[in-house]
């Protein structure tokens, strides 16, 4: 295949001992020697009522939970295999998609919690009414773990980046095309005909598209896994609708502060909400972690993230320190950032990862 060419490093990353520490499960699903998360969701039973208040069904959801890394553990060692277990109706994947009603019916999918009902069209900060696809494809750019990946785009955002190098999709939440579960379910099995090493759900951002995900991954029985590829702005709500259904997050930590984030991104709470959601990933499945050095942020930005990265994760979740920005959108208005960073930005920045012992992208 032609990416064998083009990414040599896709192929002698499988022997990295770094990529080996950080996705061991992922590595074995690729193998097919295990089948991704979202396939053992639908062997869990959930045996609710659409009927039932949704405190409820949170407690279900939370015993449910339990059987699933019970059955993980069981799976992961050879002690089962997912035929053993029968397809129960309803399952935990359906469970999570009534759920997911439930929060978007009042909006909490992410931490803006608009509270706008959703389902009826209305909408809140992401603009997003319906879900629409702005572009898919087979991602041969993405890290040489993933690819080649096969890259589901959806439009719109929970951000307001005023340098966003996608904002012709995060900023029109209305362009796009709806397609249905099962088309979706459709296109990834045969991405993976094709030689896709995961399915890989990004925008724009994939958190206001959530409910189509999950409806797609329980139409799915492709054995392929499953990226969120996300700035982890979402609410402790979809923190638990996600567990056990992701085997990679992907994640965009972009700021040190508050202060930051609110300035370029729009965003309150930001540290928080992000490393609350990184914990709670980390505990869940496998990580890999972008960060995206910005001109004149080092200080303020890029050492406090790699340092709460080192303090709180260590060498378990690997990291991408990245030199791509550039000044796109609105970045002029900023003329701190109306630049691209220098080689010895990016060279402080690489210096005190190496420093705090993480497991670096390479």
């Amino acid at each position: 295949m032609v990416w064998k060419i083009l990414r040599p490093d896709a192929l002698s990353v499988l022997r990295d001992e770094g990529a080996k520490r950080a996705f061991p499960r992922y590595f074995r699903v690729m193998r097919r020697e295990l089948p991704p998360r979202f396939l053992l969701c639908k062997r869990i039973p959930a045996p609710f009522r659409a009927s039932w208040e949704e405190e409820k069904l949170w407690e279900l959801h939370r015993e449910c939970l339990e059987e699933f890394r019970e059955k993980l553990a069981l799976l992961d060692g050879g002690k089962i295999g997912l035929e053993d277990l029968p397809r129960p109706t309803p399952s935990l994947l359906d469970l999570k998609v009534e759920l997911c009603r439930r929060l978007l019916s009042s909006c909490r999918l992410c931490e803006h919690r608009c509270g706008v009902n959703r389902l009826e069209g209305e909408r809140g900060f992401c603009g997003v009414t319906r879900s629409r696809v702005a572009s898919e494809f087979m991602h041969y750019g993405e890290e040489s773990e993933l690819v080649p990946s096969y890259t589901i785009f959806f439009s719109g955002c929970s951000f307001r980046c005023c340098f966003c190098q996608n904002w012709d999709i995060s900023q029109y939440p209305e362009e796009g095309t709806e397609l249905s579960p099962r088309e979706l379910s459709t296109l990834i099995a045969k991405a993976a005909r094709e030689g896709a090493r995961n399915v890989n759900f990004v925008g724009g951002n994939p958190d206001p598209h959530l409910l189509l995900i999950l409806e797609t991954l329980r139409e799915c029985e492709t054995p392929l896994s499953s990226v969120w590829n996300s700035n982890l702005y979402y609410s402790s709500e979809s923190a638990e609708l996600l567990k056990g259904t992701q085997d990679i997050y992907l994640t965009d930590f972009k700021w040190g502060n508050d202060r930051c984030a609110k300035k370029y991104s729009g965003i309150p709470r930001y540290w928080e909400t992000v490393t609350r959601n990184h914990l709670t990933a980390f505990l869940d499945a496998e990580v890999l972690i972008r960060h995206l050095v910005m001109p004149g942020h080092l200080e303020c930005c890029t050492f406090p993230v790699l340092r709460w990265i080192a303090e709180k994760l260590g060498d378990r979740v690997r990291v991408n320190v990245m030199a791509q920005y550039r000044p796109c959108y609105k970045a002029s208005q900023y003329p701190e950032i109306n630049r691209p960073i220098t080689a010895e930005e990016f060279e402080r920045a690489v210096e005190e990862a190496r420093r705090l012992g993480l497991n670096l992208e390479t």
